[in-house]
């Protein structure tokens, strides 16, 4: 049975740092390129960043590039999302997902599989 588990969310002040971890399970995790979205309050789900099967290529979106870094660890079947400067427009619940692998998607019709989300909320 197919497992993403996200951890590492919380409560944090304007221009602090958090790193989300998601822990995977159930399915052969090199085969897979994993992501991030966020979804705040009132808004869709939207794209974070991506990374290929390997490590070996990452996406972003522009609202988070140069402050977000998102890596994996095949071994231990984990992807990670270290955030740093973070905003108050970085409120949202942050999800883990997965697309088959191939080249990067940024599109949360890609990805075919969700965690529950963990909650990051930022303020001043």
């Amino acid at each position: 049975q197919v497992h993403l588990v996200e951890s590492g969310g919380g409560s944090v002040q304007t221009g602090g740092s958090l790193r989300l971890s998601c822990a995977a399970s159930g399915f052969t995790f090199e085969n897979y390129n994993m992501g991030w979205f966020r979804q705040a309050p009132g808004k869709e789900r939207e794209f974070v960043s991506t990374i290929s099967w390997s490590g070996g290529s990452q996406g972003y979106a522009d609202s988070v590039k140069g402050r977000f870094t998102i890596s994996r660890d095949n071994a231990k079947g984990m992807v990670y999302l270290q955030m740093n400067s973070l905003r108050s427009d970085d409120t949202a619940v942050y999800y883990c997902t997965r697309a088959p692998k191939g080249f990067l998607r940024n599109g949360a019709s890609d990805f075919d599989f969700w965690g529950q989300g963990t909650q990051v909320t930022v303020s001043s």
